[in-house]
């Protein structure tokens, strides 16, 4: 009996590590990983339509999950004795105790491991239309992606841009715009000036929103938990969004009305989809100054049903729009 309860109680330990550890891998912020889809969906030759390319890059979507998740672990790691004085980040499994360091490590390198090699052999698996050979003459840019996404975000965020101001936020943006750059990468398609342009700005737009959140939540002991924070202030980070944010509808308009990959007759038809991006940031920004969000952009996807719905109307408004004008 004695032995039996022994085993039930070491199950039962098992169980509870193991969903603290899926809670630091933080899946809600997978959505950030959506980005890779952005290529696919402007692209010219509407390989959305196609089977095996949203296949292809659904799998780069899940081998982003993978490393990102890798990322998060390593963060709360180094992060780990600064959380524990944060009011929010003092809960999360590492810096609460639920979770072993050495477990998060474990998993961290176990998932980058893995990832790698399996994007390689995804960069090989896909077929361009028209392209028969597959295993020769490759370049392996969406492994090269996925690696400089690592490096990037999991070593030189982690122990060295998140100290130096500005560079933060462009760091934190330069995760957004790899994750588009690599869904073009995985399916061959040219990158293109406006996918850089309107997803770079729009990750400085969510870049600076998180940083904002961070000093509005911790106030005057902002710099205890993250001496950068020290570097800003609110009217200056004010004054970064109102640029950002108008570069960032400017772009996305001129986007939809010159793009040589959207359909021009009978008139530029995207530029249906502007009120939607318009009414999303906006509605944002709102969050952001009255609801006091901004730290997490997947918290507010998922719990503000206006934004949520504005996004999927968005998207579900630019396909039928690219289907029903497809040339």
């Amino acid at each position: 009996m004695e032995q039996t309860a022994e085993i039930e109680l070491t199950r039962a330990r098992g169980g509870a590590m193991l969903i603290e550890l899926l809670r630091a891998m933080r899946p809600k912020e997978w959505i950030k990983n959506t980005f890779v889809f952005a290529a696919i969906v402007f692209s010219q030759q509407r390989l959305w339509m196609r089977v095996d390319a949203v296949l292809t890059v659904t799998l780069a979507f899940a081998l982003f999950c993978m490393v990102a998740s890798a990322i998060y672990l390593l963060n709360d790691l180094v992060d780990m004795e600064k959380d524990r004085a944060h009011p929010k980040k003092r809960n999360r499994p590492l810096a609460s105790g639920r979770l072993s360091p050495r477990i998060a490590a474990l998993t961290a390198v176990a998932l980058v491991v893995v990832a790698l090699p399996l994007s390689v052999a995804l960069d090989l698996s896909y077929a361009p239309p028209g392209d028969s050979a597959t295993w020769f003459g490759y370049n392996y840019d969406f492994p090269a992606a996925l690696f400089t996404y690592a490096i990037i975000q999991g070593v030189a965020y982690s122990y060295y841009f998140k100290h130096v101001v500005i560079m933060d936020i462009f760091t934190i943006a330069a995760g957004f715009v790899l994750r588009s750059v690599a869904g073009a990468m995985v399916i061959d398609i040219a990158i293109t000036p406006w996918l850089l342009i309107c997803m770079g700005l729009l990750a400085l737009f969510l870049g600076l929103a998180k940083r904002r959140a961070e000093l509005v939540l911790l106030e005057n002991g902002a710099g205890a938990h993250r001496r950068i924070l020290d570097e800003y202030s609110l009217p200056l980070l004010d004054q970064m969004m109102s640029i950002v944010t108008a570069a960032t509808i400017i772009a996305y308009t001129l986007f939809t009305s010159t793009a040589e990959t959207l359909p021009h007759e009978p008139f530029p038809v995207m530029m249906i989809t502007v009120p939607f991006v318009v009414y999303a940031i906006f509605r944002y920004l709102y969050l952001i100054y009255k609801q006091d969000g901004g730290g997490s952009p997947a918290d507010l996807v998922l719990r503000d049903m206006p934004l949520a719905s504005c996004i999927v109307l968005w998207g579900l408004t630019s396909v039928a729009i690219l289907a029903a004008f497809a040339s």
